[in-house]
């Protein structure tokens, strides 16, 4: 999972990349807003990490755009040494996710964002999965189609969950990757195979296909296919 920090403290930038990394994350860093914006919106980000006081552009004003002009709802953790209720309650009102005062804890924020995360995807409360008369469990892993039990392949299952967790969004192909094979990334081919074997599985003679390839980008649910 990527992470972006915005931060432009060297040493507390390098403590949360090393943390982060350690943590199984893959992180980037960046040390001005203007900047930040930019990556920000040009890549996709399982959750950032924004400092308030920046150079360039300030945390406030780049959250707001984030969220106003950019429409990202990727999930914001602000970090700022400001503690007032006033400050907290800006950085809320301008879309932040949630918010730690410096000096914080390392493994704080990794709590704090594994929440965040899992809030984003769907994942707070364990529960049966359903997109149109598909249902996924994740407990006991059963797959469903019209009451017809589906048999996957664990990257197959893997696939499904993450595109059933985040209804309509578009999952990047580089994503999807990433989270099945973490480093040692498959061939060109290798994630197309996967995802013709899933939709092989899931769909019978005069059913529709329920994933929909949006060229050059990636995949997701079919809208037409939500219940």
């Amino acid at each position: 999972m990527r992470i972006l920090i915005i931060e432009d403290d060297p040493a507390i930038a390098a403590n949360l990349y090393d943390y982060l990394e350690e943590a199984g994350y893959a992180p980037e860093h960046v040390a001005d807003g203007l900047t930040g914006l930019h990556r920000a919106v040009s890549a996709d980000w399982s959750a950032i990490l924004l400092d308030v006081a920046l150079p360039g552009m300030d945390g406030f004003t780049l959250c707001r755009k984030l969220r106003e002009e950019a429409r990202r709802d990727t999930p914001v953790l602000m970090l700022t040494a400001k503690e007032t209720l006033d400050d907290r309650l800006a950085g809320f009102a301008r879309g932040a996710d949630d918010y730690l005062v410096k000096p914080f804890s390392l493994k704080e924020v990794g709590a704090r964002l594994g929440a965040l995360i899992k809030r984003h995807r769907g994942r707070v409360v364990p529960g049966v999965l359903r997109h149109g008369d598909i249902s996924l469990d994740p407990d006991t892993l059963q797959v469903e189609r019209a009451g017809r039990p589906i048999k996957l392949p664990r990257k197959c299952l893997q696939m499904l969950h993450m595109l059933m967790a985040a209804p309509g969004r578009v999952l990047r192909r580089a994503d999807l990757e990433a989270e099945l094979w973490g480093d040692a990334l498959p061939d060109s081919d290798t994630l197309r195979s996967h995802m013709h074997i899933l939709r092989r599985a899931l769909v019978a003679p005069g059913e529709s296909d329920p994933i929909e390839t949006v060229h050059g980008i990636g995949y997701r649910l079919a809208p037409g296919d939500a219940a």
